[in-house]
């Protein structure tokens, strides 16, 4: 089951957390969350699955960033959330959808217990300018069923910023 707008508003402080959080940015059934002014975007290649990849900061300005097909650009949410005895997800909006930008392109499930800053793997279809603070994607939540072990990972829980992928991590524990 997806919690409703008005169940999310009761479980604040409590199962859920979003700092900062704006009234206005309720939904029926979820929570805009919007784009932070710093992106990230790999800098050399070719990648590397078993190695840390080098990256470069690239900053929103107020006129806003003209984003190329073929780029992979990390973002982040400007809110941080924490999520227990539910499973939280993300979804991009459907306006910025009908502009031919991917907000997530595989990392839109979230665990129980996650806490942190989100990461957006963002790409567009054609070159399109975006703007920091933008209302750029919605969380809603999931109940669960059965026991509950929450996520404890070291890779990206508790984060303070964009996260470029930590794959590498996987390799070195074998």
């Amino acid at each position: 089951m997806i919690l409703t707008g008005k169940e999310i508003l009761k479980r604040l402080g409590n199962d859920i957390q979003i700092e900062p959080y704006d009234a206005n940015l309720l939904n029926p059934n979820s929570y805009n969350l919007r784009l932070h002014e710093d992106l990230l975007v790999y800098s050399e290649f070719p990648l590397d699955m078993k190695k840390p990849n080098p990256v470069q900061t690239l900053k929103i300005p107020e006129e806003g960033l003209l984003l190329e097909p073929g780029t992979l650009y990390l973002g982040r949410t400007i809110e941080f959330t924490e999520t227990h005895n539910l499973v939280p997800m993300l979804e991009g909006r459907s306006s910025i959808g009908r502009l031919g930008m991917f907000v997530h392109i595989t990392a839109g499930f979230g665990d129980v217990g996650f806490k942190g800053f989100w990461t957006l793997e963002i790409q567009v279809t054609h070159p399109l300018r975006v703007y920091a603070g933008v209302q750029i994607c919605q969380i809603f939540y999931h109940t669960v069923e059965g026991e509950i072990s929450e996520y404890k990972s070291g890779k990206y829980q508790a984060n303070q910023g964009i996260q470029p992928s930590l794959l590498y991590k996987d390799f070195e524990k074998k």
